[in-house]
């Protein structure tokens, strides 16, 4: 029996799966657009102790993101499409790298390397990353169905507050769940956002400072991916150091290096993980199996969408004693 009841439950998980991304075009925005309210919705409260009205303190915050998006937006399709403009230059730069370096390597005698045994092919480094590219543009470009979005969300959490006092009133258990569930996703998300920002705007700056092609577009790639922890910033990394290798040497490859890698320590290990607390983190096999499972389900925005995702149900299975050893499994601490 216990069987049988097990199979049924694979077979509906694989069954609401299937159905998920079938429907990632609906699913993907909704989702963005509900974890980009919960981030910006304690702006709103912040007006309103401001002594400023709700509806001019929901439109000033709605204008404010439309414009720092739109702004952002334009940057980094700027960006995308000289960077992409210039692949074929940097493709070429890159071949002859690989090839001098597998000369250097061999002219050492201490072992040969044959180019053509290895199967790597230099341009495919560059190919993904134009690829990635496009598909992160082409998400952009939904911004402003997602704006919309975001803006009934913000709109409605009016009504969703007396809702939820109403469900206090006839059942203060769940209540309690509600509110405990919505403030630490909504404290996770809003640390992790200002952190991420900082952490792009420290490299941005950084790598303009230095002279680096395509700073801005690698501070904003560096702020996306800071979402995923642990691999996130390295992969946010690869093709500014590849493109500084190319550009500009082996002492700004070494300063970009150092760039990338201590506001990420000292963000990412000892800031971050101070605000968060204990409980509140995922572990590197758990990050990883999120990003197969979300970005097969979703693509590229399930990449992005990962991390929220697993830690919204990490939250919830955390909250419930009869769940919260899945929670532990799911964890970055073993208590």
């Amino acid at each position: 029996m216990k069987t049988h009841v097990t199979l049924i439950c694979l077979a509906c998980i694989v069954i609401i799966f299937a159905g998920l991304k079938a429907a990632s075009g609906i699913f993907v925005p909704f989702l963005l657009a509900i974890f980009i309210a919960i981030i910006i919705s304690p702006l709103i409260d912040y007006l309103e102790k401001l002594k400023i009205p709700r509806v001019a303190s929901f439109f000033i915050v709605i204008f404010c993101f439309f414009g720092i998006l739109g702004v952002l937006g334009n940057i980094t399709f700027n960006a995308i499409y000289d960077f992409t403009a210039e692949l074929p230059e940097f493709q070429k730069k890159f071949k002859v790298f690989f090839e001098n370096l597998i000369d250097t390597i061999n002219k050492k005698d201490i072992i040969y390397i044959d180019a053509n045994l290895i199967g790597f092919d230099p341009n495919s480094i560059f190919s993904t990353t134009s690829a990635f590219l496009k598909k992160t543009s082409t998400l952009l470009s939904m911004s402003f169905f997602i704006v919309l979005l975001v803006a009934f969300m913000l709109f409605e959490a009016v009504t969703m507050k007396a809702k939820i006092n109403y469900i206090d009133q006839k059942n203060p258990q769940t209540s309690k769940f509600v509110h405990e569930f919505a403030y630490n996703l909504k404290r996770y998300l809003l640390i992790k956002t200002i952190s991420s920002a900082l952490t792009g705007i420290i490299i941005g700056i950084g790598l303009s400072v230095l002279g680096i092609p395509y700073a801005t577009l690698w501070g904003v790639v560096a702020f996306v991916l800071n979402y995923i922890p642990t691999i996130g910033s390295v992969v946010a990394a690869i093709p500014a150091l590849f493109v500084t290798l190319l550009s500009g040497g082996f002492v700004d490859f070494v300063w970009v290096f150092l760039i990338y890698l201590v506001p990420n320590t000292i963000i990412g290990s000892i800031v971050e993980p101070k605000f968060l607390g204990d409980g509140l983190g995922l572990s590197v096999i758990s990050v990883l199996a999120s990003l197969l499972v979300w970005g097969f389900v979703f693509g590229v925005g399930g990449l992005f969408l990962a991390v929220p995702l697993t830690m919204s149900i990490q939250i919830a299975l955390n909250m419930n004693p009869k769940t919260k050893l899945i929670a532990i499994l799911l964890s970055n601490k073993a208590e």
